[in-house]
C-alpha cells in the first residue's frame, strides 16, 4: 500500500514550472539500495525529507517563474536533444545554478573523464555541500520501469528492454561512482537522484519489494485497453516528467504505445503492444 503521497508541483499552471518542481520535489523510485546490488563502490540515496525542503526553500522562485517563466524557458531550449533523460538534467542544472536557495555549489557539470586516448565516464555534477564542508558527485536520471513476473530487481524493464532497472543501479556502483576525484577534488560523498516512475502490471498483485519507494506514484501498464478508455488521452513526450495542468490532447481513440493519462485524475497507464517491444524514448 502506498504512503500518502506527496506532490506539491501540481499546484503549478506553467508546463516547464511544472517539470522543474517535480525534478525538485519528486522522491526516489527506490527508497534504499536493493539487498540483490552487489556494490562495487558505494553509493547512497539522498532521503525524501531533504528533496521536500528543497522544494519549500525554492517555493518562492518556482512561483515567480510560474508568472515569468521565460528565464526557465531560455535554458532549457538551449538543449537540441528530445531525451528526457537530458531535460531532466538541465532542469536538474538550472536549480543548482540558484545557488541562493539551497547549499550546492557546483563546480562541474558533464565532466570528461579521460586517461589518455580512452575516456573512461562522466560525472553528471560535482557538488560542493556547503553545510557539510564536502564535495560530492551526483549521478542523476529519470526512468520509467514496467515491472514483470513477481517484481523482484531483475524483473523490472525500461521501454526499451536492455534497459532493466538492476542493469541500471549495477552501472551506477561498478561504473559510474568509480572515481575518487574530478577537477582536482577528492570526492567524499556519492549520491544517485534517480526519479520517475513505476508501473506495476494490470490484473497482477505480488508483495511491493522493500526498495520501491512507496511515497512515489504508481501506474499501472499493459496490452490491453482500459475499460474506462474514452477517458484516457496521451501524454505528449515531455510531460513524462510531469503531466500539464490540462489535458494537451484529444480523448485517444487509436491507442499507440505510450503513456496515457486518465482526464481529471492523476491515474496513469502505460500501454505497451502485445508482444512487449519497446523502444528507446527516455
Amino acid at each position: 500500500m502506498q504512503l500518502q503521497l506527496v506532490e506539491p508541483w501540481l499546484q503549478f499552471s506553467t508546463p516547464i514550472v511544472r517539470q522543474l518542481g517535480f525534478a525538485i520535489a519528486s522522491h526516489n523510485i527506490v527508497r534504499q539500495i536493493p539487498q540483490e546490488l552487489v556494490l562495487e563502490n558505494h553509493f547512497e540515496l539522498h532521503p525524501d525529507q531533504l528533496w521536500q525542503q528543497h522544494f519549500l526553500d525554492y517555493l518562492p522562485k518556482l512561483k515567480q517563474l510560474d508568472t515569468q517563466p521565460q528565464p526557465l524557458l531560455d535554458f532549457v531550449a538551449k538543449l537540441k536533444s528530445t531525451r528526457l533523460g537530458l531535460r531532466f538534467e538541465m532542469l536538474i542544472w538550472f536549480w543548482l545554478l540558484d545557488a541562493a536557495y539551497h547549499p550546492y555549489q557546483l563546480l562541474g557539470y558533464s565532466i570528461q573523464m579521460i586517461d589518455g586516448p580512452r575516456t573512461l565516464g562522466e560525472l553528471d555534477f560535482l557538488i560542493l555541500n556547503r553545510d557539510l564542508k564536502r564535495i560530492e558527485h551526483w549521478e542523476i536520471a529519470v526512468k520509467y520501469y514496467l515491472a514483470e513476473y513477481d517484481y523482484s530487481l531483475q524483473h523490472w524493464y525500461g521501454l526499451n528492454r536492455s534497459d532493466r532497472l538492476a542493469r541500471k543501479l549495477q552501472h551506477f556502483t561498478q561504473k559510474q561512482f568509480q572515481f575518487q576525484h574530478a577537477l582536482q577534488h577528492d570526492i567524499e560523498a556519492r549520491f544517485c537522484m534517480l526519479k520517475g516512475q513505476l508501473y506495476l502490471p494490470e490484473h497482477t498483485a505480488y508483495p511491493l519489494p522493500a526498495w520501491v519507494n512507496p511515497t512515489r506514484r504508481l501506474g499501472q501498464w499493459g496490452h490491453h485497453i482500459p475499460a474506462a478508455q474514452l477517458d484516457y488521452y496521451r501524454l505528449q513526450r515531455h510531460e513524462w516528467i510531469c503531466a500539464n495542468a490540462t489535458p494537451s490532447s484529444a480523448t485517444a481513440l487509436w491507442w499507440t504505445d505510450g503513456l496515457y493519462k486518465m482526464r481529471n485524475t492523476e491515474q496513469y497507464y502505460m500501454y505497451r503492444q502485445a508482444p512487449y517491444l519497446s523502444r528507446s524514448i527516455v
